[in-house]
C-alpha cells in the first residue's frame, strides 16, 4: 500500500488543522492504521491509531481529549483532526499503515510496514 500524507499548514497556538492520508495499491480496510510524529532533533513518537473497521482508536497522552482520529475505507483516507494546538505539535508528522489483516492496534513503530512521506505541522505561539 502507498500513503500520502497532506494538510499540514501553519496555524496559531488553539487553532485547528485537519490532516488526510490517501492510500493507494491495497484497500485500507485491510490495514491498522496511525499517525506519530516527529519533532526536529526528537524520536518519531505515536499519536493515534485506529482499527481496520474504525471502531476502535487510540491515542497518546498528550493528545487525548484534543486529537480524534478517523477513517473512511470507501475514500480509502484516514483523517487526524487536530484542535487546541500547542507549539509543542509542532512536527512532522507521518501516516502508517499495519497490516494487511492485523488484528491488534500496535503503537510503536517496528508493527508499521509502510508509511508516508509525512506532512509538516508549525504551531506558532
Amino acid at each position: 500500500v502507498q500513503l500520502q500524507a497532506s494538510g499540514g499548514g501553519l496555524v496559531q497556538a488553539g487553532g485547528f488543522l485537519g490532516l488526510c492520508c490517501a492510500a493507494s495499491g491495497s484497500p485500507l480496510s485491510s490495514y491498522v492504521m496511525g499517525w506519530f510524529r516527529q519533532a526536529p532533533g526528537k524520536d518519531r513518537d505515536f499519536v493515534a491509531a485506529i482499527s481496520r473497521s474504525g471502531s476502535i482508536t487510540r491515542y497518546a497522552d498528550a493528545v487525548k481529549g484534543r486529537f480524534t482520529i478517523s477513517r473512511d475505507n470507501a475514500k480509502n483516507t484516514v483523517y487526524l483532526e487536530m484542535n487546541s494546538l500547542k507549539p509543542e505539535d509542532t512536527a512532522l508528522y507521518y501516516c502508517a499503515a499495519d497490516g494487511p489483516y492485523t488484528a491488534v492496534i500496535h503503537t510503536t513503530i517496528p508493527h508499521y510496514d509502510y508509511w508516508g512521506q509525512g506532512t509538516k505541522v508549525t504551531v506558532s505561539s
